[in-house]
């Protein structure tokens, strides 16, 4: 089955696209929601957690404080890695697992941090990027979460770069400030059709599809 990783900046619209994706017959597999469930209260992950971080990282209902471990990560580099350390091979074990599972015309993999990761070029034949300006990502990002602007641009500071993103897709699909919701249906269905052409080409054939057209 053809494998496309999904990325993108902090509200760049991959949820949408995915979304879009999905009623479109294509199989999802989002790691953001993954993490999630592996955070929430008696979550997976929370027993390491704890004892990684202690009681303060774990709140009353036993899910992972969110606000206090951004926090701590901003500024300790070191408390970032061993968060990630936890976190991520029980992220890519519950992908894989769901990605064997799962049943549609491809499978997508919904990573924000793919590019980031380094971990996930040989695991996906295609990686698609939702590309949007960063002022256009600030402004979503503050409309539906109430940060602050330098709060965002330091969550933006941690990700890839824009240009970092697109050096390494495969496919994009732009989706900035001036990116209305019926030319994004257009834009993702135009890339969905190419994928679905794509799936039935080759198969189940093996191998990386990156430098096929």
């Amino acid at each position: 089955m053809l494998n496309i990783g999904l990325t993108g900046g902090i509200g760049s619209g991959k949820s949408r696209v995915a979304d879009l994706l999905a009623q479109w017959g294509a199989a999802i597999i989002d790691t953001d929601a993954i993490a999630h469930a592996l955070t929430a209260p008696q979550g997976q992950a929370v027993p390491a957690l704890r004892e990684a971080f202690g009681e303060q990282a774990v709140t009353a209902e036993g899910a992972l404080n969110r606000a206090w471990m951004r926090e701590l990560i901003f500024r300790d580099p070191a408390a970032k890695a061993r968060l990630e350390g936890i976190l991520h091979p029980l992220i890519s074990r519950c992908a894989r697992e769901q990605g064997e599972r799962a049943r549609g015309a491809y499978r997508v993999f919904v990573v924000p941090l793919l590019v980031e990761s380094g971990r996930w070029r040989d695991k996906v034949d295609r990686i698609c990027v939702v590309d949007c300006d960063p002022e256009t990502q600030v402004s979503r990002v503050g409309q539906r979460s109430g940060l602050t602007p330098d709060g965002i641009r330091a969550i933006m500071a941690a990700q890839s770069t824009r240009e970092g993103r697109l050096q390494r897709a495969d496919d994009v699909i732009l989706n900035d400030g001036a990116t209305s919701p019926a030319l994004l249906h257009e834009r993702t269905k135009i890339m969905h059709d190419r994928w679905i052409a794509l799936a039935a080409i080759l198969g189940t054939a093996p191998g990386r599809l990156a430098s096929a057209s």
